[in-house]
């Protein structure tokens, strides 16, 4: 009674000196994290030097954007799954070893059934300490099909994220090609408006001043203040859209938002996109292409996969097992010896389960089907809205053009008047005013333009990025095929030829970028939303 009770205390002992409680962490700790993850966030860069243009910039987004490294780490894992998706098929070797041992002889005796007197004196066949070692290999052959069948569709999933990786990349690639734009309008924009505040200001003192000393009309001086006022509105407005689109295109490129570095604006015009190819060969061009459609096969592809896994998990199970033993009994005539046998085994449940999950597996591919269809017509528009809105951008870059153009030439005439006294400063600051918001209008316009260009070539899923190695290239090679990439985006044969090649996306292993990527096209953009997403 006292041996038991000493057992059941220790037991509940070593279990209450098991219990975990949570412990969260503590300041200093915490503190280590944000310090470590501070100074690693924007480590081992090419330093900023000189002034950005749209391609650097594109450049260090592709080589050291946070979300496309966290794009690229998860197909590490899941390439690294598909290789170990690969062993599971391989037999098991398994070595085992175990003691056994006691304080006294492991002795028996036997009686005969008929008489039921001891017919033999208690004997033993044991010692009473044994060491047993044995090595088997065994292989289930169902396990083997089963393993094989998951290994396609790891090998799926892996193609799967390289799709996902390519959204990510050319969702980088847009967002900087509109935030560097909307900066350099608004470098523009702050920098004159900065420089004319004080101008403005004491125009409207000045008119105030005149309307109370009756030296001109109450009605003629507040209407000046009026439009004057909601000139710099206008302005305002405009700075207020545009201010973040620093900070966002510094946190596109991973550099710090504080970070001093001047944006060239050069505008190095692309080529002309294909407005008078066949819409069907665009449309054929985007579906083999737009990355959307291939997520979709490939789910297809593992659907139809999992029809075979469901039926070789019906099938009767045969495990087939070899290996040499050894013991160190002395009672044994032979102490060490091979073994092998096989052994089938059958779930009969799953035979019942088996209609259920056939019915379960067609209808995700009914469901997969639809979601294809859908994804087809919606691409089929965005092709047609991309091209539409392109040549709306273009005609609002043309118009816009003009009216900076006579905005300008009237700034002119009228700062000339007033260098003659025929016109007041006060008319001068507005046309300045004016001419400022004209230009960033037209500088908003071009930036339409950049991203209207940008997106025929996502609807129809070409690459926004040349087949470069971003984690060897440096920032300026990159920059380099950036440029030759889009300067060269209106080449027609180039775009046709891409209708039937389909080039493989890099693995996690050699993170190059690949040349048939397609971006999505943004939702903000056109009108028809992708199914599913």
């Amino acid at each position: 009674m006292g041996l038991r009770f000493s057992l059941l205390l220790s037991t509940a002992l070593v279990a209450s000196g098991c219990t975990v409680t949570p412990e969260p962490l503590d300041q200093k700790a915490l503190a280590g994290i944000a310090d470590d993850n501070m100074a690693r966030v924007v480590s081992e860069q090419e330093p900023v030097s000189g002034s950005i243009d749209v391609y650097e910039a594109i450049a260090r987004a592709l080589k050291y954007n946070l979300d496309q490294r966290v794009e690229l780490m998860q197909e590490a894992v899941n390439l690294q799954e598909l290789n170990l998706a690969g062993y599971q098929g391989l037999p098991n070797l398994v070595l085992n070893s175990g003691y056994t041992g006691r304080d006294n002889v492991l002795a028996s005796s036997s009686f005969s059934v008929l008489s039921g007197q001891q017919s033999l004196e208690p004997s033993t066949s044991s010692d009473k300490n044994i060491l047993d070692s044995d090595i088997t290999l065994s292989w289930n052959v169902l396990d083997f099909g089963l393993s094989y069948v998951r290994a396609k569709q790891a090998a799926d999933k892996v193609l799967m994220q390289r799709e996902a990786r390519r959204k990510a990349l050319n969702r980088i690639v847009e967002d900087v090609r509109t935030a560097y734009w909307r900066a350099v309008a608004s470098e523009k924009l702050l920098s004159r408006l900065t420089s004319l505040q004080s101008k403005t200001r004491k125009a409207i003192a000045d008119s105030r001043a005149l309307a109370s000393e009756r030296q001109t009309s109450p009605v003629i001086a507040i209407t000046y203040e009026v439009e004057l006022l909601e000139i710099r509105r206008e302005a305002q407005q405009i700075e207020g859209e545009l201010r973040i689109a620093r900070s966002q295109l510094a946190a596109l490129m991973n550099v710090p938002p504080d970070s001093k570095f001047r944006l060239s604006g050069d505008r190095s015009g692309p080529g002309r996109p294909p407005l008078d190819v066949d819409s069907r060969k665009l449309i054929r061009i985007a579906m083999m292409n737009r990355p959307e459609v291939r997520d979709v096969a490939y789910r297809l592809r593992s659907n139809e996969q999992e029809r075979d896994a469901a039926l070789l998990e019906v099938l009767p199970g045969i495990d087939v097992f070899v290996g040499p033993n050894v013991s160190t009994n002395s009672f044994l005539y032979n102490d060490n010896w091979l073994g092998w046998g096989a052994q089938a085994s059958w779930n009969l449940l799953r035979v019942f389960q088996y209609p259920q999950r056939k019915k379960l597996i067609d209808a995700q591919s009914a469901l997969l089907d639809q979601r294809s269809l859908a994804l087809t017509m919606a691409i089929m528009t965005q092709v047609h809205v991309s091209r539409a809105r392109y040549v709306h951008a273009r005609q609002e870059l043309s118009t816009a053009g003009e009216l900076k153009s006579a905005r300008h030439r009237l700034l002119e005439q009228i700062s000339a008047s007033t260098t003659t006294e025929q016109t007041s400063e006060q008319t001068l600051i507005r046309e300045e005013m004016n001419t400022i918001v004209a230009d960033v209008r037209y500088d908003l316009a071009y930036a339409n333009l950049q991203n209207a260009y940008a997106n025929i070539y996502a609807s129809i899923g070409l690459d926004a990025f040349p087949p470069v190695d971003v984690d060897r290239a440096s920032v300026s090679q990159i920059s380099a095929a950036l440029r030759q990439t889009w300067v060269g985006r209106g080449d027609l044969g180039a775009v046709i030829a891409q209708a039937d090649v389909v080039a493989p996306m890099p693995t996690a292993s050699g993170p190059t970028v690949a040349a048939t990527v397609s971006p999505p096209v943004r939702a903000t953009k056109v009108s028809a939303r992708l199914p599913g997403n």
